[in-house]
């Protein structure tokens, strides 16, 4: 793509919008109020809001490299404050992907340098499943299993978040966890039941 097709896309982009709701624009400079925190991963092959079929203002995006919410990142947790605490979100989602090249860097030995740390949390995910994993004998199989529980662990990280535990009592807030399956461009629901995650973990979680 020639870099200056951005540019006349940008213009075919607000022809379009404009044709559609002669307000957009306008409508956009009055603030967010978005349905959605949408934590998913930086592949440029994912499209948060396309698959969704959302438009701009209806969900709170935040990417990075196998959607994953360490507590310790400050980045993702100021992003889920702001969202479940300011913006008023009422559903809260990790989002991976199969063929998620962050994860399949976490099964490797390899060293690889400044993603060491990152890819670590992936790797004690892996750790904490490895009796399910071992057993899976076909690679590709264990790697989208591992992809799935991937996203399992990090609706746990963000169920013990102080924000996310507040806004599920006293407003009703959801966490999602969903996978995005680039070779039938489908969505997929994997059901994590956080209401069972955030009684297990009560008991050290807990936050008043």
């Amino acid at each position: 793509m020639i870099l200056k097709n951005v540019f006349k896309n940008n213009e075919k982009w607000i022809k379009n919008k404009l044709a559609t709701n002669e307000n957009y624009f306008e409508d956009l400079r009055h603030g967010q109020k978005p349905e959605f925190l949408y934590i998913g991963c930086s592949d440029s092959r994912v499209d948060a809001e396309g698959f969704m079929g959302l438009e701009l203002g209806q969900a709170f995006v935040h990417r990075n490299i196998a959607n994953m919410v360490p507590n310790t990142d400050l980045n993702v947790m100021s992003v889920v404050d702001y969202a479940v605490d300011h913006l008023k979100v009422s559903h809260v989602v990790v989002c991976g992907h199969y063929g998620c090249g962050g994860v399949k860097a976490a099964m490797q030995s390899a060293d690889l340098g400044l993603l060491n740390p990152w890819l670590r949390n992936i790797r004690d995910v892996y750790r904490i499943h490895a009796d399910e994993l071992n057993k899976i004998e076909d690679e590709e199989k264990r790697y989208n299993r591992l992809i799935e529980l991937n996203v399992q662990e990090q609706c746990v990280n963000l169920i013990k978040t102080s924000a996310v535990q507040k806004a599920i009592r006293s407003r009703g807030v959801k966490v999602h966890g969903w996978i995005f399956d680039m070779h039938t461009g489908k969505l997929i629901d994997l059901k994590i039941d956080f209401e069972a995650i955030l009684h297990n973990i009560m008991e050290i979680y807990h936050l008043d």
